[in-house]
């Protein structure tokens, strides 16, 4: 007797007339295979394509649901009349080898086209109106339930983020910015070949931008989301709840697939635990190198390329792109920035799955968990390598006569003498801007269109009349659906996008935008907003996607994300990162110490420049007879660095003291599964 769902999985081969052919022969042996273990294969072929039907015997959940019962960690944790059948011969089909190899093997050798469970019409259609975990599995429900708390939680930095933005528009009448647009400073240009002097006041807009994110706003603001990270505090409470009801509280991955091991073969041997010493060195080196050439490499292309850009635009005969070719140069550089992490990504992919196969993690749940580290590692450094240069280098460029130089060729460029956090917000803005609208529409475009393929090939086929009156109800019990109405379903299933294991980490890997709304926010307060409008759009896409548009993800049960540890690290070093931002990149330490000196803001901005041996003027604390830092410098290089100093811990500490106030599941659910237990055991008793 077989499961009484029609078809737990279907396996789909090109047609192979020749049966002389090794790719017959491997195919051959591998039905085989199944049918020994009293699989019950259908076979119906369709032009140039094989479809094999896969229904497993009853007694294979019977096992997966009595060792369920036995195992330590999953016993009190199942929902033993949930049992997620295609998982199971999703594992067993992986695990089931022949001379050739595996199932993975054979699909590389193109021996099998595609695999995939099906898509069941009335979930489907129930889908539409709520979301069903039983459909998915407990590890994609984790994802939506995670993008919606994240989502609902960025309402209230947006709204703060708007604010501040609008409260820069009060400093348009301040002593700074008018110092700026009705000076007659001559200062001096801003690179070596093409660049002529300049007026101060000329750069009287950029002087206006710079303060709608320079302002003491974005200070409040920045220790604001540096306690907003807390949030996460308050999502494992939030995810205690639902894994409770859910019954997964104590779900250990790696024992389930232990026990999918011994369903699949009962005299199988454990895969034990290795760890080994040379295999870390090796991988720890294999991720530094990668990172150092991220890091160095890249930065230093963007950093020439901007050079080289600001150059050219300066020698432009239109005066208004000459006049700001150094802005004009940044934005080229953060579009150039934005197609090398499209490249970058495909690239770290490729290189974390090749660590990962060198470390030979004993579960899929260890591997996981490696690759999620070690490629969002890879694009961390990718996103923000160019981001930490601005904001933390960018204007350390030397003095007239004496620039550093990359090379001993390229002088590296300068500050706007209203502050480098406009240079910052440019770059992370067109970032930002392009990854989720270009992405976002190239998907739904790419998504629509198949779609309207699949309405089209609808219409030109319709069940036959029998089968059309069929109900669910009978389909339960054993019916089955006619030759025709099989294939037409399967071949609906495989006209779908295809998708792997990795496929929901894909969507969890665009959550690298928390990164983004975190790190860096105090340059761009309005990056919660477009996330949250992002956040919007993306949920539904997904759901569409998933549901619609692609083949149904094999459910799997989980208890947590496996980002956590990483979003955590993230909270921490958006502290940091935002106390260096306002410390040291932003002009709020200068104007603070300027105004605790003398009392006002008037002659701020001549104070800030230096006088050239030419007469011209840069930004810079030096002396003009022989370029040496002068004593304000230094002053405020300390208060720079005691205010970092003070920042970090004060945030830090509140963030570990409100992780231990807060406990991560409410006594309400640590109740429940209490008396849950307690049932269970006078139950067994």
């Amino acid at each position: 007797q077989h499961t009484p769902l029609s078809y737990d999985y279907v396996l789909v081969a090109k047609t192979i007339d020749d049966q002389e052919r090794t790719a017959f022969k491997k195919q051959t042996e591998y039905i085989d295979e199944l049918k020994k273990k009293n699989f019950k294969v259908t076979k119906i072929i369709d032009d140039d394509l094989i479809f094999y039907g896969i229904q497993a015997p009853k007694e294979i959940f019977e096992k997966y649901r009595y060792l369920l019962k036995v195992s330590d960690a999953c016993n009190w944790s199942s929902d033993q009349n949930i049992v997620p059948l295609s998982t199971i011969v999703h594992f067993i089909l992986n695990h089931t080898p022949i001379r050739s190899g595996g199932l993975r093997d054979l699909m590389k050798m193109k021996v099998f086209e595609a695999r995939f469970c099906l898509h069941e019409k009335k979930k489907q259609r129930e889908l539409k109106e709520s979301w069903a975990r039983n459909y998915f599995g407990e590890k994609v429900a984790l994802y939506y339930l995670w993008l919606g708390w994240y989502t609902y939680l960025l309402i209230a930095p947006a709204l703060i983020g708007i604010v501040v933005f609008l409260y820069g528009l009060s400093f348009f009448s301040t002593s700074p910015l008018k110092e700026v647009c009705e000076a007659d400073t001559v200062m001096c240009p801003l690179c070596d070949k093409g660049c002529k002097v300049w007026r101060l006041s000329d750069t009287c807009s950029y002087a206006k931008v710079s303060l709608l994110f320079d302002n003491n706003g974005t200070v409040l603001f920045a220790m604001f989301m540096a306690v907003w990270t807390l949030f996460l505090e308050f999502w494992k409470r939030h995810r205690a709840s639902y894994v409770c009801e859910w019954k997964v509280s104590d779900w250990s991955e790696e024992e389930e697939e232990l026990i999918l091991e011994i369903v699949n073969n009962a005299h199988c041997e454990p895969k034990e635990f290795r760890h080994s010493y040379l295999r870390s060195t090796l991988v720890l080196i294999c991720v530094t190198v990668m990172q150092i050439l991220v890091i160095i490499g890249l930065t230093h292309a963007l950093v020439v390329f901007r050079v080289i850009a600001a150059g050219f635009l300066a020698k432009e005969s239109w005066e208004f792109l000459s006049n700001h070719s150094n802005t004009g140069a940044m934005m080229l550089g953060a579009v150039m920035h934005y197609l090398i992490i499209t490249v970058m990504t495909r690239v770290n992919r490729i290189v974390a799955m090749k660590l990962c196969g060198i470390e030979k993690t004993r579960s899929f749940a260890a591997t996981e968990k490696s690759f999620t580290v070690k490629m969002f590692t890879f694009q961390f450094f990718t996103y923000f390598s160019s981001l930490f240069y601005v904001a933390f280098f960018l204007g350390i460029n030397g003095h007239p006569g004496d620039y550093v130089r990359i090379a001993g060729k390229w002088r590296l460029e300068e500050c706007h003498p209203s502050g480098c956090l406009t240079d910052l917000f440019i770059q992370m803005t067109i970032i930002m801007v392009l990854k989720q609208t270009i992405s976002n529409v190239f998907e739904f475009t790419g998504w629509f269109c198949r779609f309207l393929k699949r309405r089209r090939a609808q219409k030109l086929q319709r069940k036959c009349a029998h089968c059309y009156l069929k109900d669910d109800s009978e389909l339960k019990n054993g019916s089955e659906l006619c030759e025709n109405c099989k294939l037409r379903d399967w071949h609906n299933n495989y006209r779908l996008n295809d998708v792997d294991s990795f496929s929901l980490f894909n969507e969890f890997l665009e959550m690298i935008q928390f990164s983004f709304t975190t790190i860096f926010v105090a340059a761009f307060p309005l990056a919660p907003l477009l996330a949250l409008i992002n956040n919007v759009i993306e949920i539904r896409l997904d759901a569409i996607k998933m549901v619609t548009l692609e083949r149904r993800m094999v459910p799997k049960k989980t208890n947590d994300i496996v980002w956590m540890d990483i979003l955590e690290a993230v909270g921490v070093l958006a502290v940091i990162a935002n106390g260096l931002v306002i410390g040291v990149s932003s002009d709020f330490i200068p104007r603070l110490v300027y105004r605790y000196r003398y009392g006002c803001m008037v002659g701020y901005i001549n104070n800030t420049l230096s006088i050239a041996q030419m007469n011209g003027k840069y930004k810079d604390y030096r002396s003009s007879e022989d370029y040496s830092l002068t004593p304000q410098f230094w002053l405020i290089l300390a208060v720079r660095f005691a205010f970092v100093i003070l920042f970090e811990h004060v945030l830090v500490i509140c963030k570990f003291i409100a992780a231990w106030f807060v406990p991560s599941a409410p006594m309400q659910v640590k109740n429940d599964r209490l008396f849950d237990k307690l049932k269970r055991l006078k139950e067994e008793l």
